[in-house]
């Protein structure tokens, strides 16, 4: 079983890895876009704290979820999906390779974003660069389960981008980073309290304010958790022994 799990995992690791314009996607683009806010914010720097942290831990989110749908689409068109799960690979097993191949660029993609952010760009966090690094990894793997069940309901690259605005902008809208949660009222604060980004910007938001971990931000791990989990379980359901 781990030797199955560590080949599909070198196998999807090695076609990210020989994909430039991926790997910058993935790794340098956060980075950048950190550094383009901090630049915006040249001379604020309350706001730059203030907006700067919750945005770390979201744009991993956006990038793992469009290059997950995009790659797990490409072989479900291609006919790879289809020829694996004919083999002895188990479906668990062939998860367990994606999600080792993409956990380790999510966490690459964690480790840089916040090594920038913390270091040149001077962001401050009160919890420290263990917890941001814990906190941006997960919600990296987060988006990698939305991006796994995007790609069961698309058929095309351009249907993926289609669905990014669907799932993600309107959790942008009520996770409280442009409007506090708790101004939020009736249906608005239940539809927040159901979306996983809205515990990834209150996560965040309490480790730029308190020095040592709360019980809160345990929380709302967890519960990213459970939905980066979720999401794959249902995407998992669409993997099939035959391709359209």
């Amino acid at each position: 079983m781990v030797s199955r799990v560590l080949a599909t995992g070198t196998r999807v690791g090695g076609q990210l890895r020989h994909d430039p314009r991926t790997v910058a996607l993935l790794l340098a683009l956060p980075a950048v876009l950190i550094t383009l806010l901090r630049l915006v914010y040249a001379h604020r720097r309350d706001e730059f704290d203030a907006v700067g942290a919750p945005l770390l831990s979201l744009f991993p989110l956006f990038t793992m979820f469009l290059v997950t749908s995009v790659a797990i689409l490409r072989e479900r068109r291609t006919g790879t999906l289809e020829r694996l799960l004919a083999t002895p690979l188990r479906k668990s097993e062939l998860l367990a390779g994606y999600g080792l191949a993409f956990g380790a660029a999510a966490i690459a993609q964690a480790v840089i974003a916040s090594a920038v952010a913390l270091g040149p760009l001077g962001l401050h966090v009160a919890s420290g660069a263990a917890w941001v690094i814990t906190l941006c990894a997960t919600v990296a793997l987060l988006g990698m389960g939305m991006g796994l069940l995007a790609s069961a309901f698309a058929r095309t690259e351009f249907q993926v981008v289609q669905f990014f605005p669907a799932t993600i902008l309107p959790q942008l809208l009520l996770c409280g980073l442009l409007v506090p949660r708790a101004a939020l009222r009736g249906v608005l604060h239940l539809i927040s309290d159901a979306l996983p980004m809205s515990y990834a910007v209150d996560a965040m938001q309490h480790l730029s304010r308190d020095s040592l971990a709360s019980g809160v931000v345990v929380r709302d791990l967890c519960v990213i958790v459970a939905f980066a989990l979720l999401a794959v379980s249902l995407g998992a359901a669409t993997l099939r022994r035959q391709t359209d």
